[in-house]
């Protein structure tokens, strides 16, 4: 990790400055996003090689109304802030983001990152920013899941647990 504000939760309005200062010092950038509702396994494995993947590792994690749209009624279990703070806790990651958009197209513009990290059950031309990402020299990255571990698993085994 960097001496850039490491474990951070940027704000929106940084993103590009903290990028730049980044970049400056001629170090690299990956990118990844998700709803991060309840941390597991599968989340730690993808944001390692997430994080192999360039110098610093920047995390977008939906926002609640985002993670309610996607998912829908009763997720998140987390609240925004709390998921935030705990992507940044994490070794790999060296900073968050929150958006709101349907997309996170707009934090991968402002932050122009040099490696997409994106799940392999997505194909390239389906991830959101690929073309972005391609179009200034960047790399796609697509990690496979950790077989068994999801966030919708684990809440169906607990529901069961009635």
């Amino acid at each position: 990790m960097s001496s850039y504000e490491t474990g951070i939760n940027l704000r929106r309005n940084r993103l590009a400055a903290w990028a730049e200062k980044v970049h400056a010092a001629g170090r690299t950038i990956a990118f990844t996003n998700g709803c991060f509702d309840i941390i597991h396994r599968g989340h730690l494995e993808s944001l390692k090689i997430a994080a192999a993947t360039a110098d610093e590792l920047v995390v977008a994690i939906n926002s609640d109304a985002s993670v309610t749209e996607l998912k829908g009624k009763g997720r998140p279990i987390l609240p925004e802030a709390d998921r935030a703070m705990l992507i940044a806790a994490l070794r790999p990651v060296s900073a968050v983001t929150i958006f709101n958009e349907a997309t996170p197209l707009e934090c991968i513009v402002q932050l122009r990152p040099d490696v997409l990290v994106k799940g392999a059950e997505y194909k390239e031309v389906d991830i959101v920013g690929a073309s972005e990402v391609r179009s200034w020299g960047g790399e796609i990255v697509r990690v496979s899941m950790v077989e068994g571990w999801s966030t919708s698993n684990i809440i169906e085994a607990i529901k069961g647990l009635k």
